[in-house]
């Protein structure tokens, strides 16, 4: 039996269940590829979709041996999808194509931070540095998060600016979002990410410690045996450990009211392809303390305090004049209300709907 043909296949094998920065992107982008008529490869099935089923091990929650399987998938069994559904164009929400079959591809590219940051043994850098510029040589395009992550690519892959579409990512409004009980926040700073180094979150708790002392720190993102104990021991060292609270994985429906309660979002990354939970935050009416590096000016615009990320002192400068509150901290949430009004999952769906009909 001969099988229906599918001009474009969108590759979701890196989807979670527990959804960060990527899959929250794809996710919200996957709805606005309708009118193209995709076929999704994924776990799980798609109302309104056509699927083709495929594993579930293959994601960031397995780690090295979710990436290493993933990688095999694409290579082999996604090339034979390819064929099988007499494809013209593989979308991948991550910069991961089949190389070597001939198989037209659109591929996203988040950062470059595995290249700008990198770890000793870390596969993810070796994937960046000898697997990365083929997927960029072999791709018919590529969408970038923000500006600052294109004329990234492009200085370091010297890729010409007509093969790079930046289309920035956005935020849930149906979620995030000003509520009542936000009113009356609480006595404390969030930071939400991993705890990878180029977060910076030694810096921000050696900034912590020099804040207001009727303050608290919750740190969310879940536990990396790499680096939280590391920063664990740090907040007891500094003699602010019981002032520190770190979280596991929140999920996302639980995130607006932890952004709405608090003082301020700290996130001052030392790098960062877009910086998804500074729009989120913004779009709850909560102040924003950030980078004034990479696209974090992009996602913030004027609406946020913008940091020296390597300023220790500057960070807790920042903090406290959120901890003292009064007229420029709500000119810091007017603004910031204002400024993720800019941003939708709309635009960001539509717009990379137009770059792959450009090539089917």
């Amino acid at each position: 039996m001969v099988s229906p043909g599918y001009p474009l296949l969108v590759n979701l094998a890196v989807l979670s269940p527990k959804p960060t920065g990527i899959s929250v992107y794809a996710c919200q982008v996957v709805p606005h590829l309708q009118p193209l008529n995709p076929l999704l490869l994924s776990a799980q099935p798609w109302p309104g979709f056509a699927h083709h089923p495929i594993s579930s091990h293959m994601t960031p929650l397995q780690g090295i041996k979710g990436h290493g399987r993933r990688l095999l998938w694409t290579e082999f069994q996604l090339a034979r999808l390819y064929g099988r559904y007499r494809s013209r164009l593989i979308f991948s929400p991550v910069p991961e194509i089949p190389l070597g079959w001939g198989c037209r591809s659109v591929a996203m590219i988040h950062d470059l931070i595995p290249l700008r940051f990198p770890q000793r043994r870390s596969a993810l850098t070796g994937y960046f540095r000898h697997v990365l510029p083929w997927v960029i040589r072999q791709a018919e395009h590529l969408v970038c998060n923000s500006q600052a992550t294109a004329e990234e690519v492009m200085a370091y892959f010297r890729v010409p600016a007509r093969k790079i579409t930046p289309i920035p990512l956005a935020y849930d409004a149906s979620q995030f979002y000003p509520r009542p009980e936000n009113d009356r926040r609480g006595h404390y700073f969030l930071y939400v990410g991993r705890p990878d180094p180029h977060k910076n979150l030694e810096r921000v708790i050696r900034a912590f410690a020099l804040g207001p002392e009727d303050t608290e720190l919750w740190i969310v993102g879940g536990h990396d045996r790499r680096y939280t104990p590391a920063l664990q021991a740090l907040g007891e060292h500094l003699q602010v450990g019981e002032r520190l609270r770190f979280l596991d994985y929140v999920p996302q429906e639980d995130l607006p009211r932890l952004y709405g309660q608090a003082l301020a979002l700290v996130f001052p990354s030392l790098w960062e392809g877009f910086g998804l939970p500074v729009l989120e935050s913004m779009a709850c009416g909560t102040p924003v303390i950030t980078s004034q590096v990479s696209a974090l000016p992009e996602a913030a615009g004027s609406a946020a305090l913008l940091v020296n990320p390597y300023g220790v002192e500057e960070i807790a400068e920042a903090m406290a004049t959120i901890a003292q509150g009064g007229s420029f901290v709500q000119q810091l949430r007017e603004a910031g209300l204002a400024q993720a009004q800019k941003f939708s999952w709309q635009a960001t769906g539509q717009a990379t709907a137009q770059v792959l009909q450009r090539f089917l």
